[in-house]
């Protein structure tokens, strides 16, 4: 059983930037991130510091919007206005989930799509379905990608079942997947959900599995056949009584059980995570490049 280490491959990505990073500033030219808090959720505070540090440790230009609570759809609004007007900005990240009050579809529209680093955007979503390589792909399904590369896993003619159909996760996954390049495409794709009828009888039928369902060790042994391939995007907290922080984070598989079965298998921390916030930084760069 082959353990797909994410941040080993988020370090090779780590390392591209900072070549491409080298030479646009050969070219007097510095990458721009902006990433947009609304709140104070822990976990969105947490993300948001560690796209600031890796923005810091890479040399990109970083600023951050750390907004109350109470922000109106409106003051938001103009603060993406602002950022898309300003040239020392190449990317702009709105940290979701916002607060209830925001119309986060609308917060999304606003951005500029040369600047939706997220690849959120509908403009940036129909570029995917064309495949057309001047949009962004979002950052966590980008990375999923290229974990299967690095790990020589061929997805050419291959059976792929996406276990979810996020906007986030699951369709632009499954889009990737069946795009016309041998190299991380071809691949015959069914995507399941909560109201796929005999889901186990499905996934056993996968030569690779892409969970991000959102559910804690969703995926049992008996729903993965012998020498498949399986990555897990989920990041659950659960409880952990007796632990300094009470809980523990998990995927959607239940790792233990699932991995002796496996040809290869992301672990829950250490897999999918490093790598959406080194495609982040993949992204800001081309953003910097094409907005010249």
């Amino acid at each position: 059983m082959q353990l797909i280490q994410g941040p080993k491959v988020a370090a090779t990505v780590l390392e591209e930037c900072q070549r491409e990073i080298a030479e646009l500033a050969k070219l007097g030219k510095k990458p721009g991130l902006a990433v947009v808090l609304v709140g104070d959720d822990p976990a969105s505070r947490a993300y948001v510091r560690s796209k600031d540090k890796k923005c810091k440790e890479l040399g990109l230009h970083s600023v951050k919007h750390e907004l109350p609570e109470n922000t109106t759809q409106e003051e938001l609004l103009a603060l993406v206005a602002q950022l898309n007007a300003d040239p020392t900005i190449h990317g702009i990240l709105v940290q979701s989930p916002p607060p209830k009050h925001i119309d986060e579809s609308a917060i999304v529209r606003a951005i500029d799509p040369r600047k939706d680093v997220d690849g959120f955007h509908p403009e940036n979503v129909a570029k995917l379905t064309l495949e057309d390589p001047t949009g962004f792909v979002p950052c966590t399904p980008a990375g999923c990608i290229r974990l299967l590369q690095d790990a020589g896993v061929a997805t050419d003619g291959a059976h792929v079942v996406v276990l979810g159909r996020s906007m986030i996760v699951g369709k632009p996954v499954a889009l990737l997947l069946m795009a016309k390049n041998s190299n991380g495409g071809n691949a015959t794709v069914t995507v399941a959900h909560s109201r796929t009828k005999n889901l186990a009888e499905l996934t056993r039928t996968a030569d690779i599995l892409i969970a991000a369902i959102g559910r804690p060790h969703f995926v049992k042994a008996d729903m993965v056949k012998e020498g498949a391939v399986v990555i897990d995007v989920g990041i659950n907290r659960v409880e952990a009584p007796g632990t300094e922080k009470g809980y523990k984070i998990v995927g959607d598989v239940d790792f233990d059980a699932v991995a002796p079965k496996c040809r290869a298998i992301t672990p829950v921390p250490g897999g999918v995570g490093p790598m959406t916030i080194a495609l982040l930084m993949a992204n800001t760069i081309k953003a910097c490049r094409q907005l010249g």
